[in-house]
C-alpha cells in the first residue's frame, strides 16, 4: 500500500507543478492509463510469444513468465504464492 501512496503522491505533485505552470497535462487521463496497459502488456508479448512457439500453453506462458503479475503487480490484500493469509497480515507495509 506504501508503494500505491507514493506514486499518487508524486502524481500530485506534477499536477501541482503543471498547474503553477499552466501547462494541460499531455494527454486526458483515460487515454495515458490506456496506454500504459498497452506499455506492460507489450513488454510481455515477446517471451509470452517465445514460450507458446515452443509448444506450451497461453495459461502456463504466461505463469511461467510471470506476465500477469509484472501486468497488475502485486494488489492490496493479496500475499505472495507459499505464503500463509496469517503471515500476510503481520507483514509491514
Amino acid at each position: 500500500m506504501k508503494l500505491y501512496t507514493l506514486s499518487l503522491g508524486a502524481g500530485l505533485l506534477v499536477g501541482i507543478v503543471y498547474s503553477l505552470l499552466n501547462v494541460r497535462s499531455p494527454a486526458p487521463p483515460l487515454v495515458a492509463l490506456v496506454g500504459l496497459l498497452g506499455i506492460l502488456i507489450g513488454e510481455q508479448v515477446i517471451p509470452v510469444g517465445k514460450r507458446l512457439l515452443a509448444g506450451t500453453a497461453f495459461s502456463t506462458a504466461c505463469d511461467q513468465t510471470h506476465a500477469v503479475k509484472h501486468v497488475f503487480g502485486e494488489l492490496p490484500g493479496r500475499y505472495a504464492v507459499g505464503q500463509p493469509a496469517e503471515s500476510a497480515e503481520r507483514r509491514p507495509s
